[in-house]
């Protein structure tokens, strides 16, 4: 067994511990390309069903070509599609700085899908290498009554032991690709020819790393137009993965806060 080989069993052994462990669940699916491994892996754990809806929590502010993705993907793929629009930023606290207020629309909005389904977890694709808060996630991490995220009281989970077993009334976030890195990312999709959002590709010497809103996501200088191309400059580069993302360039606590209070 490879690396991606493990990588791809433990992600499915933790998709197929949460079905088992929860009634009420659901994946969200933003339309990236952690997002989509993450269901290309829920396909491979159910054996070409994802028995929990996709859902999708709407900005109105994503690239044309990612809502282009998730009309095509949705029907491909057989997915329970589940889709809300965010509230309106006058909803969304004030003190936050602009492109971290913009984000935690989706927070709110995910706290009300939570609430309309009534789920008890929530997978999300989220990876330990990624940002520096997420790397204090765990892979079955518990929640508050409204979502809350406390990262200084988490349950250990040492030598792939996950606790399960929670209080009447938590909400658990699950976490299958919390072990992957960008790099995993990538080679797993250029194994698997898995389909994504063109705008990861070089178009005119610039491509996106990470996707977010049109308004707060920016491309990154690339010449990497293939999966391979990409894959060797990732090997190369240093810079950070989410450079092109706002919120990550404003107040040193925005992220830390929008992850305190629920964000994905």
């Amino acid at each position: 067994m490879n690396h991606l080989d493990s990588l791809e069993a433990q992600s499915v052994y933790i998709l197929r511990e949460a079905f088992n462990k929860f009634d009420r669940l659901g994946m969200l699916w933003s339309l990236g390309k952690d997002s989509n491994v993450m269901l290309w892996l829920a396909k491979k754990a159910f054996f070409g069903h994802v028995p929990f809806p996709a859902m999708f929590c709407d900005t109105g502010k994503k690239f044309p070509e990612m809502y282009a993705f998730q009309k095509e993907y949705a029907e491909k793929w057989g997915l329970n599609f589940i889709r809300r629009d965010c509230p309106p930023i006058e909803e969304i606290d004030p003190t936050l700085p602009p492109a971290a207020r913009s984000a935690a629309r989706k927070t709110e909005a995910l706290k009300r899908l939570i609430a309309e389904l009534d789920l008890q977890a929530v997978i999300a694709g989220i990876r330990r290498d990624e940002e520096a808060t997420r790397a204090k996630e765990r892979v079955f991490s518990p929640r508050g009554e409204n979502a809350e995220w406390d990262f200084r009281d988490q349950p250990p989970e040492f030598w792939d032991q996950f606790k399960t077993d929670f209080a009447p009334g938590t909400h658990i976030r699950v976490h299958p690709l919390l072990h992957w890195t960008e790099l995993d990312i990538w080679l797993y999709i250029q194994r698997e020819g898995i389909p994504l959002v063109p705008l990861y590709f070089s178009r005119d010497g610039k491509r996106y790393r990470s996707l977010g809103d049109m308004d707060i996501t920016n491309p990154v200088n690339s010449d990497a137009d293939t999966v391979e191309k990409i894959i060797a400059e990732l090997r190369a580069t240093k810079v950070a993965e989410r450079s092109g993302r706002a919120m990550d360039h404003e107040a040193e606590d925005a992220f830390e806060r929008l992850r305190s209070a629920g964000y994905m």
